[in-house]
């Protein structure tokens, strides 16, 4: 019984960075969230207001919410597809496979301000490689202003972040096909089974638990991608690329809102919180299935 209750004893540390960095931060940002608070002023008590200004009154924020959930969308749907389609033909530890995982692999260890630098250069619409590439290649018709149309703009950004991630990903796939014994296979195929049969009803049942991990954190990957967006756009033009982080700053830095501010972090945590759970009960039924 001593020695279990000095185990406990090292859950301390743990747990006092946990309530110190996490548990005081959200309950103090709950807090301010009722006030009006500009940061200077003292603290104005104001209710639910910032709440009902945040859901009724603020078109910017719904509209930085419904980019948001377009950027999710398509970060999540292709990064996921590509990372699993690209450790599927890489799976087998060879020596050109492992080349290309480490080569997919590459732009992850960059900071996302450096693909950004790369990729404004590289959108630029006047000396960018995209449109001279495609000028050179006959298809000038198709060269764009990609970071200034409000059409394009935010597709283009989910194409530079599935570019950028979709090799740490892949490696995630990888350690979850890998761990799929060949035996099962070796059955399946001798049962009859086509290649697709094979990977309906072995591998991606048993490589779920990766999807499900690969899915929640570029979930929360693609909601927490403030700082590519505030580098190639800043959240323009004309708010087409703003997502809730980068206007949660603008509130926040710009317009000197803190308390408002505070209260659309806690709504952003919970939206985040709400899909990750959303996604975690579809993967795991999918899986039961």
């Amino acid at each position: 019984m001593k020695q279990s209750k000095t185990l406990y004893l090292f859950i301390i540390p743990g747990l006092f960075l946990y309530l110190l960095f996490f548990v005081y931060p959200t309950v103090n940002g709950l807090i301010l969230s009722f006030t009006d608070w500009d940061g200077f002023s003292p603290k104005n008590w104001i209710g639910l207001e910032n709440y009902k200004k945040m859901l009724v009154d603020d078109s910017i924020f719904m509209k930085a919410l419904t980019n948001n959930l377009k950027f999710m969308l398509g970060v999540v749907i292709f990064q996921t597809l590509l990372s699993l389609g690209f450790s599927i033909l890489l799976v087998k530890n060879s020596k050109s496979n492992i080349f290309f995982r480490a080569l997919y692999f590459f732009p992850t260890i960059l900071s996302s301000i450096s693909v950004a630098f790369i990729w404004g250069f590289m959108y630029n619409p006047n000396v960018g490689v995209v449109n001279n590439v495609l000028g050179r290649i006959g298809l000038e018709a198709l060269a764009q202003n990609w970071l200034g149309d409000p059409e394009l703009a935010l597709y283009s950004i989910v194409f530079v972040q599935v570019w950028a991630h979709t090799g740490q990903m892949l490696v995630l796939f990888v350690a979850g096909l890998q761990s799929i014994p060949e035996e099962l296979y070796e059955a399946v195929y001798l049962d009859g089974a086509t290649k697709w049969q094979a990977f309906k009803h072995v591998t991606w049942p048993m490589v779920t638990p990766a999807a499900t991990i690969v899915v929640a954190y570029t979930t929360i990957q693609s909601f927490k991608a403030f700082d590519l967006i505030f580098a190639l756009t800043g959240g323009g033009p004309v708010y087409s690329t703003e997502i809730l982080s980068t206007y949660i700053y603008h509130t926040a830095f710009q317009s000197s809102e803190f308390g408002y501010a505070a209260a659309q972090s806690m709504g952003f945590m919970l939206i985040i919180a709400m899909i990750t759970f959303g996604q975690f009960k579809l993967l795991k039924g999918n899986r039961a299935s």
